[in-house]
């Protein structure tokens, strides 16, 4: 995938479990040429957890974008009138990042990050990862699924046994989606096996 003279908004959100396997995907984006602006929330920028310490996953960002981190509601409001981003992908994107989206809640950078995006009809690109995807966010991301302009990375439950409500995305399919998205499309099939039973 050629992303010369493209760029590509990176949001990141809470779920610190899945940080390690997004990192890799933002490279391909500056491996492939593309300009990437990094968007964290909160969360990202102030908790340590057994995943990691915030201070190394923003040290990563900077490192592999070679851009200063989006971090506060100050800071992404102007990527709507200057219509920076070509996509915004939010990977990954927690449960409650869907269900405020969904009901148009601006709470955060990345957030913003979204309403920008959406105000200027320009794709806007779903990894989720939550564990109540089949539960009471189900609703959240039915509504987003017929939203004009939204995409979702290919998902499906990662642990259907021991965590029935819970949806994630394909991670490694990040930049495929977006690359579908800029033509308009939604990358299929859509729902997937998350992990192949052995």
């Amino acid at each position: 995938m050629n992303w010369n003279g493209k760029t590509v908004g990176y949001a990141l959100t809470g779920s610190h479990c899945t940080l390690e396997e997004v990192m890799p995907q933002i490279k391909r984006f500056k491996d492939g040429g593309a300009n990437v602006v990094p968007i964290v929330s909160g969360t990202i920028m102030t908790t340590d957890t057994r995943f990691g310490a915030s201070e190394n996953w923003q040290k990563q960002l900077k490192d592999i974008t070679g851009n200063d981190i989006i971090s506060t509601i100050v800071e992404a409001e102007p990527l709507g009138p200057s219509k920076l981003l070509d996509v915004l992908v939010i990977a990954p994107c927690t449960g409650n990042s869907t269900s405020k989206l969904a009901n148009a809640m601006t709470d955060g950078p990345v957030l913003m990050a979204a309403k920008a995006q959406m105000r200027n009809c320009r794709p806007l690109v779903l990894a989720i990862s939550t564990n109540d995807g089949l539960g009471l966010n189900a609703a959240n991301i039915a509504k987003l699924l017929v939203t004009k302009n939204i995409y979702f990375v290919p998902f499906g439950q990662d642990n259907p046994q021991q965590k029935p409500n819970s949806l994630v995305a394909r991670m490694e399919l990040i930049p495929e989606t977006c690359y579908a998205a800029l033509e308009g499309k939604q990358l299929q099939p859509m729902i997937i096996e998350r992990f192949h039973s052995a």
